[in-house]
């Protein structure tokens, strides 16, 4: 059986679920291992990525 698709238009409270509260400040951080050490600095990194927007940020320890 094939893919149900929906035919009608998102509302914009659906659109806008979760973008709101990033455009605010208040992202949902999460740490992403992918990638723990910078060899430029020679430090760790912690990478950090918003699971809302996909906004990354990086924390030297």
């Amino acid at each position: 059986m094939g893919e149900i698709v929906k035919f009608r238009k998102p509302s914009l409270r659906e659109k806008a679920e979760g973008k709101t509260l990033c455009k605010s400040g208040f992202h949902r951080w999460k740490i992403v291992t992918e990638k723990k050490f910078d060899v430029k600095q020679g430090k760790l990194v912690t990478l950090r990525r918003c699971e809302r927007c996909g906004k990354e940020k990086t924390e030297l320890r």
